[in-house]
């Protein structure tokens, strides 16, 4: 199917989602969809009614998004539960992605006035990767993690992918560690699909497995209640994009507020609170206030020595 005929389908949703619960008529779609912003996708035409129907059962079957119509308010059309679309984590994440592409393309114009974060891995191993997990074959990988000087081959059972601040990661089976791992795609070397195959296991839950980390790095750490305080100024960051889904706002303040969370603290947790600098103080637990204050010790040290020199 043409990439064009996706950017279609996502408009028509994203179209109808912003009409919120008024809804809106076939007509007014047809206006929308005939705005000059449009011409790439429209070619100067308007919408069929059996292509508008077609375009409806379509986005049913790839976002599990029905669009639907209230015939007593003048035949306006709404998601029907639009609670369901928020559920799907990847259904949402691909529909927002979509819609800023469709955007962007309306408005390449401005292209050296919009600056874009890169994302560097992908293209290369996601193909052969979401293949794999598809089939349930066995891969042949060559990594290098950041702290080894060569490469190792080795075989993985690939279980999932996640994306996580601008990088895609693969969490899979290590054939030879005998335990799920996680590994950076960036750092992937060489990746070959078997003719073996593997057995998804049926306890193995992805959203269960990350629901207790913030971030990819799994460790030694158990889940804990973890209570920051932070000024009013990043308070309202964490309010409009919560760190972790157990995030709550126990006291709020004038000058600082209170969040609590249950997650384990491992590095790329204690690495975020760190980039808050004096804006956030962990209060409990007690030793993960140490780790951290250890850390901006550390840090203080080493620039009182420098400044020495």
């Amino acid at each position: 199917m043409a990439i064009s005929v996706y950017n279609k389908y996502v408009w028509l949703l994203d179209t109808v989602r912003k009409a919120g619960d008024i809804g809106i008529t076939f007509d007014e779609i047809n206006e929308e969809w005939m705005r000059k912003d449009n011409q790439r996708l429209n070619g100067g035409e308007k919408i069929p009614r059996r292509t508008f129907h077609k375009w409806r059962q379509a986005i049913d079957e790839m976002f599990n998004v029905f669009i639907g119509c209230n015939r007593k308010g003048g035949y306006r059309y709404f998601i029907a539960d639009p609670d369901e679309l928020k559920k799907h984590s990847m259904s949402n994440w691909l529909l927002d992605t979509m819609s800023v592409s469709n955007l962007l393309i309306e408005n390449i114009a401005l292209k050296d006035r919009i600056l874009l974060e890169n994302v560097p891995s992908g293209l290369k191993f996601l193909p052969v990767i979401l293949d794999a997990m598809k089939a349930c074959k066995v891969l042949s990988m060559t990594y290098q993690g950041f702290s080894h000087d060569e490469p190792h081959a080795y075989d993985v059972h690939p279980y999932c992918v996640k994306l996580f601040k601008q990088r895609w990661y693969l969490v899979a089976f290590s054939t030879a560690r005998h335990e799920v791992r996680t590994y950076a795609v960036d750092r992937i070397k060489a990746l070959a699909p078997q003719r073996s195959k593997f057995k998804m296991p049926e306890n193995f839950s992805p959203a269960s497995f990350f629901s207790n980390s913030y971030g990819v790095m799994m460790g030694s750490e158990v889940p804990q209640d973890i209570k920051i305080s932070v000024d009013a100024e990043q308070a309202n960051y964490l309010r409009s994009l919560p760190l972790h889904h157990s995030q709550h706002e126990q006291v709020r303040g004038a000058e600082h507020s209170v969040f609590t969370f249950h997650l384990c603290p491992e590095y790329d947790f204690i690495k975020e609170l760190l980039s808050m600098g004096r804006a956030v103080e962990v209060i409990e637990p007690a030793s993960l206030r140490a780790k951290v204050a250890a850390i901006a010790h550390e840090m203080c040290d080493m620039y009182r020595r420098k400044e020495s020199e």
